[in-house]
């Protein structure tokens, strides 16, 4: 179990001197408990004598009063350093986290629930920082008050009624023991079952639309309740366990007092021990209940907050699938792209691309072509290395993008994808996303070239109307005009859209294309669509069948060659002709 506290230690390191002072102060809360008793003793010694003067107890009740102070202020200080310790790491292990889950390739979080992440970036870490809060004071605590009560009392009260006192204590700790592998087992699953709970809510809203349009509340309803339930019965059978501690605790601090009575009350009739040492002695064993109970607390925060941290580092420990290499080339000014003998297979052993080549001159622009599936996704994911390619096989600049610096590669590139994914904000924060200073003219400039201005005046507040979370108040064209405004303000030097006109006319879409290959002349650009309209506009064409370029060229040449561009043409003309007089 310890183990996985080792990812905590830097945190520790860094803290040290707040868990120092946090540590000192609950010595001396702990000590000042420790001299109540004694005070007690001698006022009641005093009081059981008979007659008596009250100024003989004031300077006891006096010493209370400022112990109780001193008590006061040592609590105040070590939830002051040690809990703001723990919250500091937990703030800090958590944006190590998200920075940590954005530096993963996007395979990662296509095998990963979305979930199961909400749940350890938030309930593990609540458990962490337990474990590096409360569970250390608990046994600090637990380790010192002991120790010093046991001393006490064998020093105090003869050692033969102190060691019968304490006799059923030791059995809380057994039984601690016993328990703590059930807990962690029992925890873990806890766990699982919030993760799941996590997703299945998280999954239900991000897809309420498709939700809604099958009438299937019901099924997710049902799926809700399920994964609801399973975790109220993880959570009940941890909670027996757990529960059954309590009990058995009372029941053995009530022994304790049981056996004092006995034996401590004999001890006073007899006169070997005083009416204040019975006094004493039974606040000290009340008083030690407690580190018996905090060790039960620090054994279930440790396994809890271990549990948490192992899931935590097992994301921690993943390493991007694709990373800059240690001699990364920084500075490519240059934007011609090319392809030299791609092959590529998916993991599988599907064959993706095959023998992939072509140039794309820089300031020039390219349209690709081809079925679903075909490999156009594929290509361009490997153009700013979402997917990572083979040695030497694709360039940008005239360097290979596997031997350039990551983030000065993907900086080059804007793209557009098919599915526009808008943030929960306004549209001009949509639009400026990728800028500091975007412009009011600017912006508005930008509207007119992705033809959005016209939609403008339809929206309640214009450029200020709030899209919804991912742009659910917009249509498909809206959202994907939107993205190609956000696109072009970052002004890159390879713009890449990838079917993200689909959701448009095409009129809309004639219009758009015109304005944004003028707007970027000089700079590179590259299209991939289904429609031939979209394409013939590009100074070249690839054509891309079962992973393999069987044709290239313009738009004039291609139709002259009767392959599957021109057939594709033909089909489509034929579509709008029938739009057109229907």
């Amino acid at each position: 179990m310890l183990h996985e506290y080792g990812s905590l230690l830097p945190y520790l390191r860094e803290h040290k001197w707040r868990y120092v002072a946090g540590l000192l102060a609950l010595t001396v809360a702990s000590g000042g408990q420790l001299f109540i008793p004694q005070l007690m003793r001698i006022a009641v010694d005093i009081i059981a004598g008979g007659v008596f003067d009250l100024s003989e107890i004031v300077p006891a009740l006096l010493w209370m009063i400022l112990i109780s102070a001193a008590i006061a202020v040592g609590r105040f200080g070590w939830r002051y350093f040690i809990h703001g310790a723990s919250r500091t790491i937990e703030a800090s292990l958590r944006a190590r986290f998200f920075t940590h889950l954005l530096t993963l390739s996007p395979e990662y979080f296509g095998r990963t629930r979305t979930g199961d992440l909400m749940a350890r970036a938030t309930n593990d870490l609540q458990h962490v920082r337990m474990a590096a809060g409360m569970a250390l004071v608990a046994a600090v605590d637990g380790v010192f008050m002991t120790l010093a009560i046991l001393i006490i009392l064998f020093m105090r009260i003869p050692p033969r009624l102190a060691l019968l006192t304490i006799i059923p204590l030791p059995a809380i700790t057994l039984i601690i023991l016993l328990l703590g592998r059930v807990i962690s087992r029992l925890f873990k699953r806890v766990q699982e079952g919030f993760a799941r709970l996590s997703e299945q809510t998280q999954e239900t809203f991000a897809g309420i639309s498709v939700v809604k349009t099958f009438v299937k509340e019901h099924y997710f309803l049902d799926r809700f309740r399920d994964a609801n339930q399973e975790y109220q019965v993880r959570n009940l059978k941890l909670a027996r366990i757990w529960g059954s501690f309590m009990p058995i605790v009372g029941f053995l601090s009530g022994a304790t007092t049981l056996l004092l009575l006995r034996f401590g009350g004999e001890a006073v009739l007899v006169d070997s021990l005083s009416p204040g040492e019975f006094v004493a002695t039974l606040s000290y064993l009340d008083m030690l209940t407690w580190p018996m109970v905090g060790a039960g607390f620090t054994v279930n925060m440790l396994q809890r907050g271990a549990a948490a941290l192992k899931r935590i580092n097992s994301v921690l420990d993943e390493r991007p699938e694709i990373a800059s290499p240690p001699d990364a080339v920084t500075e490519v000014t240059g934007s011609e792209l090319e392809l030299r003998g791609l092959h590529y297979d998916f993991a599988d052993g599907t064959q993706a691309l095959h023998d992939i080549s072509f140039k794309v001159p820089e300031g020039s622009s390219v349209g690709i072509l081809g079925r679903t599936g075909s490999g156009k996704s594929t290509i361009i994911s490997m153009l700013p290395r979402f997917l990572d390619p083979p040695v030497n096989t694709v360039f940008v600049g005239g360097v290979d993008v596997t031997q350039r610096d990551l983030g000065a590669l993907r900086r080059q590139f804007g793209m557009v994808p098919q599915d526009s994914f808008l943030f929960s904000t306004d549209i001009r924060s949509n639009i400026g996303f990728g800028v500091d200073d975007l412009t009011e003219d600017a912006t508005q400039e930008l509207c007119r070239i992705a033809a959005l201005d016209r939609d403008l005046s339809i929206f309640p507040r214009g450029l200020d109307t709030m899209v919804g979370e991912r742009g659910v108040t917009l249509s498909g064209g809206q959202k994907q005009r939107i993205a190609i405004a956000r696109a072009l303000a970052i002004n890159p030097q390879i713009l890449i859209l990838d079917d993200s006109l689909s959701a448009v006319d095409t009129e809309t879409e004639e219009r758009i294309l015109a304005e944004l290959l003028r707007y970027r002349q000089g700079k590179t650009t590259v299209i991939v669509s289904h429609r031939v309209s979209t394409l013939q506009r590009a100074d070249r064409i690839v054509v891309i069948e079962a992973g393999r370029v069987t044709e290239s060229g313009t738009h004039a040449a291609l139709l002259h060659g009767r392959g599957f561009y021109e057939q594709v043409y033909r089909i489509q003309q034929l579509e709008r002709s029938g739009h057109a007089r229907a």
